[in-house]
């Protein structure tokens, strides 16, 4: 579901970056293993399982394109998508280095800015429109996770100050 927007954004930001830009199609693939997974388990409804194999595909693909290439892939999941759990197991978590893991999704927004200071390197569009997987059509990140200012705090207040979490008990 990587929308035409998205594969223009980064081709730009490929180009701004002086490196090589590939894509590789998965969609036969894709649609292959959800044959094969309906026939052994009945047909299911478009969801998370759906989603999470087109991640996992990506993340075959990106380390086959290391593995040939000799590069590292890096994981570019951050922090307060680590702590939600807002990743795919051998999808997006796939890599050998996490240069991001340790940022918050705001630290990530403040360092791209920085990067873009001088001159654009990372096209604005991209920081402007709505974090998303691109998993399904018309996805954006908050459609089931709190909005990412809310989630930093917790972030903060439960990884970083191991902070108790707050019951509705604890609310009377």
């Amino acid at each position: 579901f990587s929308t035409s927007k998205s594969l223009v954004l980064a081709k730009k930001l490929a180009k701004n970056l002086n490196i090589d830009f590939h894509t590789v199609a998965f969609t036969a693939e894709y649609k292959r293993l959800v044959r094969q997974i309906d026939q052994s388990l009945g047909r299911a409804p478009f969801g998370l399982s759906h989603e999470n194999l087109q991640a996992r595909l990506r993340g075959l693909i990106l380390m086959a394109v290391s593995n040939r290439t000799g590069s590292m892939l890096l994981n570019t999941s951050n922090k307060t998508e680590l702590a939600a759990g807002y990743g795919t197991l051998y999808g997006d978590l796939t890599g050998g280095l996490s240069p991001i893991g340790d940022l918050l999704k705001r630290d990530v927004y403040k360092l791209s800015q920085h990067y873009n200071a001088e001159h654009e390197i990372i096209p604005a569009e991209i920081l402007k429109r709505a974090p998303t997987a691109e998993l399904r059509p018309n996805q954006k990140d908050q459609d089931t996770l709190p909005p990412y200012k809310d989630l930093d705090q917790s972030v903060v207040n439960l990884v970083e100050q191991s902070k108790a979490v707050k019951t509705k008990s604890d609310q009377f």
